[in-house]
């Protein structure tokens, strides 16, 4: 089973920030989303070629993660 990291986004929108879309992922996985977020200046100033009027990126989780659930009931 695979840890959850973080993966930063970079986003293409259109004007006013509106109606964003995943145009990219940075290929560097980070341990925490501190670590992610310290990377977001850099990750932008490295994607100024896309062909939107704004670009924005965000820090995603990725990786397997496991849900706690109740038990089941009893049958009977």
């Amino acid at each position: 089973m695979e840890p959850i990291f973080y993966v930063l986004a970079i986003l293409g929108c259109g004007d006013g920030s509106a109606a964003c879309s995943e145009a990219r992922v940075e290929p560097v996985r980070y341990q925490t989303v501190a670590q992610c977020r310290a990377a977001l200046p850099q990750a932008l100033a490295r994607n100024t070629d896309l062909a939107y009027p704004t670009i924005a990126a965000d820090c995603r989780a990725s990786g397997e993660r496991l849900v706690k659930t109740s038990a089941p009931a009893p049958r009977g």
